[in-house]
């Protein structure tokens, strides 16, 4: 029988266990904790997808024409912890960090070799994470809301509840760790849970 493609799993042998950070969390808990541990375990998949890497590893383009890489989507999902919980959520005057108006796909376009920018990147994102962990702690409960006028996040236009926005960062973390389970199996042929 042929080796197995689940020979280099991010877990010693792909299973729950001790080593695995994501594991052990809350259970049977209520709503607000769900989401939050959802949020925290959805977050780590990603990073974990990336750890060991050096800046070239990180900057690796997918396939052409795909601008698509593991700093890229660090960079990316920087800034959507920032246009969510500054901009949505809190009302805040921030500028994406990665990416403009005029240049709507810098997050992904500037993501060159460079561990300058890729200590950037993760200082960033770790920062925006930060920011929004401390955001839902101190809010009084899950029916906050912001206002999305320019329908930016997907609401129609209108207004977002923090319960709508953590199912919805849940669902952006859910697509890039898919997206980077296969970028990180491309560099190195690493896969994992």
């Amino acid at each position: 029988m042929g080796t197995t493609r689940r020979a280099d799993m991010f877990t010693a042998d792909g299973r729950p266990s001790d080593d695995d950070p994501r594991e052990h969390g809350p259970t049977m808990a209520d709503e607000r904790t769900t989401l939050i541990e959802s949020l925290r375990v959805a977050r780590l998949t990603v990073e974990m997808k990336c750890a060991g890497l050096d800046a070239e590893a990180m900057a690796r383009r997918s396939v052409p024409p795909s601008t698509m890489s593991l700093l890229g989507l660090i960079r990316h999902l920087a800034d959507v912890e920032r246009a969510t919980f500054r901009v949505l959520m809190a009302g805040e005057d921030a500028p994406r960090l990665f990416g403009s108006d005029t240049d709507p796909d810098g997050d992904f376009d500037g993501a060159v070799t460079d561990p300058r920018l890729v200590d950037e990147a993760w200082a960033a994102w770790h920062a925006e994470v930060d920011y929004a962990t401390r955001f839902v702690e101190a809010a009084p409960s899950l029916d906050v809301t912001g206002d999305d006028p320019d329908n930016r996040h997907g609401s129609g236009g209108g207004s977002l509840s923090l319960r709508d926005v953590l199912v919805g960062t849940i669902y952006e973390y859910a697509r890039h760790a898919g997206h980077a389970d296969l970028l990180r199996e491309r560099i190195d042929g690493r896969v994992g849970q």
